[in-house]
Order: C-alpha cells, then structure tokens, then sequence
C-alpha cells in the first residue's frame, strides 16, 4: 500500500505533498517518494488531487482524451475545481427548462423532494439502529418523531417561493438537531460530537464528515453535468450563493451514505485519534485517515442495492436519478413550448 497512490475501482486520488502525475507515451505515470507507476487511462475513471500535488497538462489532455474526470480538492476534501472536455453532453433546452422551473412552484417541488428523500434515508437507518440498539430505543423512537413530522411539514408548506425556502430552513433545522443528537449516541464516548460543525471541525467526527461531504460533492456535481445540467442553477438554495446551488439541492438525499460509511468503521474499531490533525481551532482528517477512510466510501458507493426492481451501484444511482431528472425537464419544457 503506497501512502501517496490508492487505485480502488477506476480511481486515482493524489494527497501526499509532492507526488505527481504526468503523461508517458500513452499512459500515466505517477511519480512520488522517489517512485514511479504507469496506468493506462482505459482503468481510470477519475482522477483527484489534493493540495501540494501537481497534474501536468498533457496529462489532463490525456484524461480528457477518455473522458476521465479531474476534480482539485482542498486540504478538507472540499472540490474547488475540475477539468471537463471542451464538447460537453449537455443540451441548452434542458438548462432553459432549469431556469424556466427556478423561482416556480414546480421547481421548489423538485427541491423539497430531494429533501424529503433525505428524511426518508434518515427514517430508514434509524429504524434499522433502533432494532440494533434497543437501549437508545426510546431516544431513537423520539427522534424518529421528530424527522417523521418534519416531512410531513414540508408537504403543507405555502406561500411564497422565498416564504417556503425560509419555512424549510426551520423544518431542516429542527429535524437536523434531533438526527445529530442521537447520532451522537451512536459514536465511541472517546470520539463524541456536540451537534455538526463545519470548517473548520471542532472534533474528529466532524472533520470525517466534512471530508466524506466533500468527496460527495465531487460526485454528484459530475452526475449533474454529465445529465446535462446546469449546476449552478439550483431550486432551494438559489443561485445567489454563487456556487453549485443545484449540488447542494440534489446532495442531501445521498448524504447518508457517508453517515453510514463513517459509522461502519466506528462499529470495526478502524478509527484512531492519530488519524487526525490536531489543528489550532479544530480538525482535520490526516494522511494515514484518508487511506482508511478513502477505500471504505468507495466500496460503499459501488455497493449494489435493490433499486427500482435491479440491483444498482449506490454511485450509478445518483447519475440515473439525475438523468431521469433531466428527462422530466425536456418533457415539461415541450409542454410549455
């Protein structure tokens, strides 16, 4: 296991400070540690480099050559950049529908239905946890009530479209302080977490979470264009916040897959303090907790689950969501046309 490479199914993810990769021949060549490795593009799928590391531009010639995405990410995982071929499989009629559906009532449906994809997620693992974890019954049970209210609230939602947006922001809130509250149970007394906190973490929990999101990102904003959409043209967080506002809407249905991911590895004692950097007003996921960490997202989101009557890749269904997504855009845009 080198410290600077993994390969896990099709993907290539650069973090320690220096390494490289280049293009030789046809093929790419990583180099670091005073190592060097060639892979051919036809076993790569994506390609993800951290800070410190460094990409030449044949090679991401050659990545755009067989379509293999580039994604920059930040020292927190956070995406801030990727490189895309110049002919995209976008059309303009589906990104006219987007902008046709933004300050709609169509379009905030779209929205809440996200949302209340998430709830339905939440429900899901909290029933399956409450069966494992009979002493916290009474505590799931309640927090099950809560998140079980919460949807049903953004069924009801009216008035205006900025009205529901604000209305939300409040059903979300409470819904999220009670999911966190008795996630928190479900998490090691020497790892415990007071409620999410962002960049930067204030615990080692959080800084697994805000880094798990952000490969996440990654993900589905690649779903996003490859179906066509405009990414920055969102339904409840408005493109106001000059960032991929369609992201952040389609993003919360999926998250639990990371919650998962990071609990699975709490259940098998793979999570030690020294996986972290101590940082002077929070965390950080280290090198050595990236490695662990890494690989274990992975195969979670190329784990098949049942899905519209197949067994489908968690990672294929958000690009088969988005697309069917795109599909009832054009539909309603020749409707109106």
């Amino acid at each position: 296991k080198n410290s600077w490479l993994w390969k896990y199914k099709m993907q290539i993810i650069l973090s320690t400070f220096g390494s490289s990769i280049s293009k030789k021949g046809s093929m790419f060549e990583v180099f670091s540690q005073g190592e060097r490795h060639t892979i051919s593009p036809n076993k790569v799928s994506s390609i993800l480099i951290f800070t410190g590391t460094n990409i030449t531009s044949d090679a991401i010639e050659l990545a755009l050559q067989f379509n293999i995405d580039i994604l920059i990410l930040n020292k927190y995982g956070d995406p801030v950049g990727r490189f895309w071929h110049a002919r995209m499989g976008s059309t303009t009629r589906i990104r006219r529908a987007q902008l046709q559906l933004v300050n709609s009532a169509a379009g905030i449906q779209y929205g809440l239905q996200w949302i209340s994809g998430k709830f339905d997620n939440q429900i899901k693992f909290l029933t399956t946890m409450r069966e494992r974890r009979t002493r916290l019954s009474s505590d799931i049970t309640n927090a099950l009530n809560t998140i079980q209210k919460a949807k049903e609230s953004i069924d009801k939602l009216e008035g205006s479209i900025e009205e529901v947006r604000q209305q939300l922001l409040g059903i979300e809130g409470s819904a999220g302080k009670a999911y966190w509250d008795i996630f928190a149970k479900f998490v090691p007394e020497h790892f415990a977490f007071d409620g999410r906190s962002r960049q930067p973490a204030k615990d080692e929990f959080n800084a697994m979470l805000n880094y798990g999101y952000g490969v996440l990102y990654g993900i589905v904003e690649k779903a996003v264009v490859v179906a066509g959409l405009d990414p920055y043209i969102g339904f409840i967080h408005t493109d106001n916040y000059n960032k991929v506002s369609l992201v952040y809407d389609v993003i919360e249905k999926y998250r639990i897959w990371v919650e998962e991911t990071i609990l699975d590895l709490f259940v098998k004692k793979a999570i030690r303090k020294d996986l972290f950097d101590k940082l002077a007003n929070g965390y950080n996921l280290g090198a050595e907790g990236k490695k662990v960490f890494l690989p274990a997202l992975n195969e979670y989101l190329d784990s098949p689950i049942h899905y519209k009557s197949r067994n489908v890749r968690r990672r294929d269904i958000i690009q088969l969501d988005l697309h069917r997504f795109a599909q009832e855009l054009l539909e309603k845009f020749n409707e109106t046309d």
